[in-house]
């Protein structure tokens, strides 16, 4: 089966600033998230990745663009790699709640439903949180359908999105109710694993942030195939606390 590896933008201004920024257009990376998305480019330097697909904001474009740059300019296949867009790993559409920031947002009785119940959730003048899931995971299970037919079961590509969106694709992975997904952490600039078989997705890593990721080329059996806990050697990661 294909490899997915689920990327969230770097840090931003609005990140540092403790705004919501939403789909707020020109928000970008700031110069700590500059370096966080060259350090996951290294990371990734040493795996041919078959396919970028990214949000269209800003700075999930310049995240995808850091990776791309550091991909072999043309790999054995004879194929140039691109960026790719999807609006359905935009970030959620937040409506009045953008642009506003954290700890005025934290006082609004919404909040606590964000928190213990999104499934619940539907942001005045935006989406629901669970809409925004559905989404999200049919593309990725679109691409990641078409990376497999085209470049086969060992294919490696990339979905770089937003914190939520990546929570909430992951919660899915996992078999785990939206109204859970806020156990999950997912890091500026980390970068987690999903394996989509036959049977059921295999979470391979979450919200990983240092160590090279080549061994993501050797080819493994399928999650219906691992008995007794598994035997693979999957070499241990730093992950966010």
């Amino acid at each position: 089966m294909a490899t997915l590896l689920l990327i969230r933008h770097g840090r931003t201004t609005a990140n540092a600033g403790g705004l919501l920024a939403g789909r707020t257009p020109g928000v970008e990376l700031d110069e700590i998230g500059r370096r966080q998305v060259r350090a996951t480019g290294e990371r990734l330097a040493g795996v041919r990745l078959a396919g970028i697909v990214t949000s269209p904001l800003e700075r999930c474009v310049q995240t995808a663009q850091a990776i791309l740059a550091q991909q072999p300019v043309d790999g054995a296949d004879g194929l140039e790699l691109g960026l790719e867009f999807d609006d359905r790993l935009l970030e959620c559409d937040y409506g009045d709640w953008q642009g506003n920031a954290l700890k005025t947002l934290s006082a609004d009785p919404l909040w606590a439903t964000v928190q213990a119940q999104p499934s619940a959730v539907v942001f005045p003048g935006g989406e629901s949180m669970a809409g925004m899931q559905a989404r999200a995971v049919a593309a990725v299970r679109e691409h990641d359908a078409a990376v497999e037919a085209a470049h086969g079961h060992e294919a490696v590509w990339a979905a770089v999105s937003h914190g939520d969106i990546i929570k909430a694709v992951l919660a899915d992975a996992l078999g785990m109710h939206l109204d859970l997904f806020q156990r999950i952490s997912v890091g500026p600039a980390s970068v987690s694993v999903v394996r989509y078989g036959p049977k059921r997705p295999d979470v391979v890593a979450m919200n990983t942030e240092a160590g090279p990721l080549d061994w993501l080329t050797a080819s493994s059996p399928g999650p219906e195939e691992v008995v007794g806990g598994g035997d693979i050697a999957r070499p241990q990661t730093a992950a966010r606390p």
